[in-house]
């Protein structure tokens, strides 16, 4: 019995961990009204058509965060895999030590600054929990 590959849109999003001088990384959370409201996440946003994944996080911290980031300063760690059933995310993650500016929510969302051994206290969405432990590895 041979069975069908369902087939899904690929959705590919771009995430960084922002550490701050403290070995502290800052979480977002979802504000109400979004999907997985109230969840905890790595700042960042989907990749727009042509764009590449730096350029997606330089763009989204500008927007939500209003700090400017420079692409030399985002550093590849690992990425994400997850189907969610309507659509499948594929997330790189980034690392990021180097910004300009003070980190502020400028889409609802609430901010926190969380010790790597803490991330784990934090909701997240499936995607995102597989990427703590790396984070805690390297931090």
């Amino acid at each position: 019995m041979v069975s069908e590959t369902v087939r899904v849109p690929l959705v590919l999003v771009a995430a960084v961990a922002l550490v701050d001088a403290d070995g502290r990384v800052l979480l977002a959370e979802r504000p109400a009204g979004k999907a997985m409201a109230g969840l905890w996440e790595f700042p960042g946003g989907k990749v727009e058509a042509g764009e590449r994944p730096e350029a997606t996080l330089v763009r989204e911290l500008r927007e939500e965060l209003a700090i400017e980031v420079k692409e030399p300063c985002l550093a590849p760690l690992t990425f994400a895999s997850h189907d969610y059933g309507d659509f499948h995310l594929l997330m790189p993650l980034y690392v990021c030590r180097r910004w300009t500016g003070r980190p502020t929510p400028c889409e609802g969302q609430t901010l926190a600054w969380v010790r790597p051994n803490k991330l784990r206290d934090y909701p997240m969405p499936p995607a995102d929990i597989p990427l703590v432990p790396m984070l805690i590895d390297l931090l």
